[in-house]
């Protein structure tokens, strides 16, 4: 089995070592490109998303990994921190919660979550790797996320098996195509299903993705004429230099030219649309972050906004300053990146 970075003893587990790394390169700071577009600093403009990181389990190691999650991860959120973010979440009309991990199946707490928040009346998302619906102590999650309406926001790097064992691990991709059939059998992903199944599509390389719209029809012909699978939607989202995938990067000699590739690809209309600006992201252990990308750097919420969920203040979280570094490229680059795919 795989071992995670921190399982390796890696240099890179530490977000200090990867952060450092990121300030050197080659290419203009992030934050200088985004005065030159006008945009600094950015702020948030409103809270619509409520992202739940409910720690770093996970029944895959994948080479991409932005959270370095695996097997040999033990940070889980425990039920006090749940607790604190359905608080949270009740004192606002945040629409939508978003739950995430590692594979947020595997923590004790997220049928709970997903529960609750359902109660109080929001959209819930869960951020599936799909092999994890098919474990024995998951046998009937397929069913409880259709009984809650939950959607299904489930990672496809590719709809050939050599590319997505690639970087998902092998037998992945037939353990996905199982799992993605168990998904259609209960109506996710069917036309008038009334179950939204969406797929994400990460390169496997040190390249940004193509157009959403041509890799979305390409999957949805080759899924359906080889499988017999149906979807929603699909998502392209950019590799981000960070944990793993900059591990790859590094070793594989790539790194500055795919940190050149995003900087020369800033999109000024990208960066006006970052997920970072609409969402706040919980850390398993309650602390806040603009997104899950500054939570895997430990790079909380900063210029006086409450840095923890216990603190938690919509009046100064909604329109709070967003801690930018050079790994920000990567959501700004081209059509733009984010946790609901292309933004421009």
């Amino acid at each position: 089995m795989a071992l995670t970075l921190l399982g390796r003893h890696n240099p890179l587990a530490s977000s200090t070592a990867q952060l450092r790394i990121l300030a050197e390169s080659r290419c203009l700071s992030f934050d200088g490109r985004l005065a030159q577009a006008g945009l600094h600093p950015l702020h948030a403009t409103g809270i619509t998303v409520f992202q739940i990181n409910v720690g770093k389990l996970c029944n895959q190691t994948c080479r991409h990994c932005h959270v370095d999650a695996g097997p040999d991860r033990t940070e889980s959120m425990s039920r006090e921190t749940a607790e604190q973010c359905v608080a949270a979440l009740a004192q606002t009309e945040i629409p939508t919660v978003d739950i995430t991990g590692g594979a947020p199946e595997l923590n004790p707490n997220f049928r709970w979550l997903v529960e609750q928040s359902r109660a109080l009346g929001r959209h819930v998302m869960d951020r599936c790797n799909l092999s994890v619906l098919l474990l024995p102590s998951q046998a009937d999650l397929a069913g409880f996320l259709a009984g809650h309406h939950v959607e299904v926001v489930a990672s496809l790097p590719y709809y050939r098996a050599n590319q997505t064992n690639a970087q998902r691990g092998d037998g992945i991709f037939e353990k996905s195509i199982e799992a993605l059939r168990l998904l259609n059998s209960f109506g996710y992903g069917r036309p008038g299903g009334g179950l939204t199944l969406n797929l994400v599509y990460n390169p496997v390389g040190a390249f940004l993705p193509p157009k959403q719209e041509g890799i979305e029809a390409q999957f949805r012909r080759e899924l359906k004429n080889r499988h017999g699978i149906e979807f929603t939607r699909l998502y392209t989202i950019t590799n981000m230099p960070i944990s793993r995938f900059l591990e790859f990067l590094v070793e594989s000699g790539n790194y500055e030219g795919y940190m050149e590739r995003l900087a020369n690809a800033f999109n000024p209309a990208a960066a006006a649309g970052v997920m970072c600006r609409y969402t706040l992201s919980v850390g398993w252990d309650g602390t806040l972050y603009d997104c899950d990308f500054n939570q895997m750097l430990d790079l909380p919420v900063d210029h006086g906004a409450p840095s923890h969920i216990r603190d938690f203040d919509p009046a100064l979280l909604h329109h709070r300053q967003i801690v930018t570094r050079n790994h920000c490229y990567g959501c700004t680059a081209g059509s733009g990146s984010s946790c609901g795919g292309a933004v421009a």
